[in-house]
């Protein structure tokens, strides 16, 4: 099955003043202001100078906390810009996480969110420790541990791990039910720190968790994630979900029988793909920076 376009579920079409017929990019609305568009497309374009975005009418839009309407949007600047070429990680959804190397991680998040951060569901079994349908989840991934290291995330973590190195620190993490963490991995949705925590949904928002906010109790702990690490991930799913065309969405649910690797490497990315699943399994087991 080929993988899905995340530019087909697009309302709103970003395209450059003075080349109407090239889409630069778009996203869904799902209770963007027209400030947080503003914000976002200075993550996927850079500019020389100043530039306003104009409506469909020509009209120019307010860099204000109105909510973004559907439509054809121009970006309208007196000087040249470029589209960001910066590489996106491919990530897909990650594995069940058992390994020695993640124990002490699942444990720590656990203990500190007894709910799922994004919908708020209390994990009620937890008292005889059933977490049925709750997963912790790591907001940079443990595939990516070498370039974690070699370009020092670990200087955000004040709490390291008893075990697992840094990224395996409580505050890399988060618990969100199976559905939230999957989505989440898929960077269908992000949290963008710079607007109150407000969490931004580029797909279809079936929970109607798009324009709500981290709770504060969440927000108050020592132990939370800190907010380089949440802007990480939302400078990730900008770039994944709005420019151009977009990542692909990779196909994860492969019924029994099939030819997984096969698909895989016919896919698009097919080496990134083999790298990232190959890593996010054995990273669980072994320090792959030694």
């Amino acid at each position: 099955m080929p993988p899905r376009n995340r530019s087909t579920r697009r309302n709103v079409h970003i395209f450059n003043m003075s080349n109407r017929n090239t889409e630069l990019g778009g996203l869904r609305t799902n209770g963007i202001t027209n400030a947080n568009l503003y914000a976002m497309i200075e993550i996927f374009l850079f500019f020389d100078s100043e530039y306003v975005l104009r409506d469909e009418s020509n009209i120019v839009v307010n860099n204000d906390a109105s909510l973004l309407q559907p439509g054809k949007y121009y970006v309208d600047s007196s000087d040249p810009f470029v589209v960001n070429n910066e590489t996106a990680i491919v990530r897909t959804i990650s594995s069940s996480q058992t390994g020695p190397r993640v124990h002490a991680f699942q444990n720590a998040i656990r203990l500190r969110d007894r709910r799922c951060i994004i919908t708020g569901d209390e994990a009620l079994g937890a008292e005889d420790d059933n977490w049925t349908g709750f997963e912790a989840a790591h907001i940079f991934p443990l595939a990516y541990e070498e370039y974690w290291e070699n370009n020092n995330f670990a200087h955000w973590i004040t709490i390291p791990s008893i075990a697992g190195g840094t990224i395996n620190s409580v505050q890399n993490g988060m618990l969100l039910n199976s559905a939230m963490h999957q989505l989440f991995d898929m960077f269908e949705f992000s949290i963008n720190p710079d607007d109150g925590h407000k969490i931004v949904h580029f797909g279809y928002d079936s929970r109607g968790i798009a324009g709500n906010y981290l709770d504060q109790r969440f927000l108050n702990d020592p132990q939370r994630p800190p907010d380089e690490l949440f802007r990480w991930h939302f400078r990730q799913a900008v770039l994944i979900n709005m420019r151009g065309a977009g990542e692909p969405v990779f196909e994860h649910d492969f019924p029994p029988g099939s030819d997984i690797m096969g698909s895989i490497l016919v896919g698009p990315k097919a080496a990134e793909r083999m790298e990232f699943e190959l890593f996010s399994r054995m990273a669980t087991q072994f320090d792959l920076t030694e």
